[in-house]
């Protein structure tokens, strides 16, 4: 089946919209002539989204129902989504010995639980519909691994495990599910690193240089478009190369 994903009538849900890489991501698939539904938890963030062109939603990943009625409110104001973006996610970095379980179940729940749900609810409109894009949003640590970031890493790395089974699962039907997996992007947190911590990190990017979060965005609007149609169950890095090979 040859996907037609990528028309300028497709409908694309973004989690976790209202900045960073989430908002760069809403963007660039607006700029490609998508409607685009993006999620957020604030009035105030949502009345950004509004001024900015977007249909904002309130969704709280964590909260299946909170998902359901994002997604019924964009396709009620929108169409059918056939694409999902889940970028909604958290961190509580700190030493395993010191993480409670208050700090895994946060993040798990955010990262990995809250993904499936958004996949769960996307995936009803897309099976009718025969065709859909899901796009995880993963992180060179969930590959990597990373010292005080146990719980991070693990919602990461489910990610892949959870886009690979439903590329199996849902293939069929014409849905692809893929990874996209950002490595260090340049973002206020980044800048506000010391400048050793700074040259320590670029010191491991074979490219010497951070991300932009546009070039993050560009490859999950190339996985939505009729170009990426047999391309399903991938992890695409967009990290520079740190973390070749895995």
């Amino acid at each position: 089946m040859v996907s037609t994903v990528g028309a300028m009538s497709d409908v694309v849900l973004v989690t976790g919209a209202s900045r960073g890489i989430g908002l760069a991501i809403a963007s660039a698939f607006k700029a490609a002539g998508y409607q685009v539904a993006a999620t957020c938890r604030s009035e105030d963030d949502s009345a950004a989204l509004a001024a900015a062109g977007f249909f904002p939603v309130t969704c709280e990943v964590t909260d299946a129902a909170s998902v359901d009625a994002a997604f019924d409110a964009a396709e009620a104001a929108l169409g059918p989504v056939t694409v999902a973006v889940a970028n909604a996610g958290i961190t509580r970095d700190v030493l395993i010995l010191r993480m409670s379980d208050e700090d895994i179940d946060a993040v798990l729940q955010t990262n990995l639980a809250g993904s499936l749900r958004v996949a769960r609810r996307a995936a009803k409109s897309m099976v009718r519909a025969k065709r859909g894009r899901l796009i995880f949003i993963s992180s060179v640590v969930g590959l990597l691994g990373s010292a005080g970031q146990a719980n991070y890493a693990a919602s990461k790395s489910g990610l892949v495990g959870a886009a690979r089974s439903l590329a199996r699962e849902l293939g069929g039907r014409g849905i692809t599910a893929n990874v996209v997996a950002p490595g260090f992007v340049e973002t206020d947190m980044t800048a506000a690193l010391t400048p050793e911590r700074q040259q320590a990190i670029l010191s491991q990017i074979p490219l010497g240089r951070y991300a932009q979060s546009s070039e993050v965005a560009d490859v999950c609007v190339f996985l939505a478009s009729p170009a990426a149609a047999y391309v399903t169950g991938c992890v695409v890095n967009v990290d520079g190369g740190l973390g070749m090979g895995h």
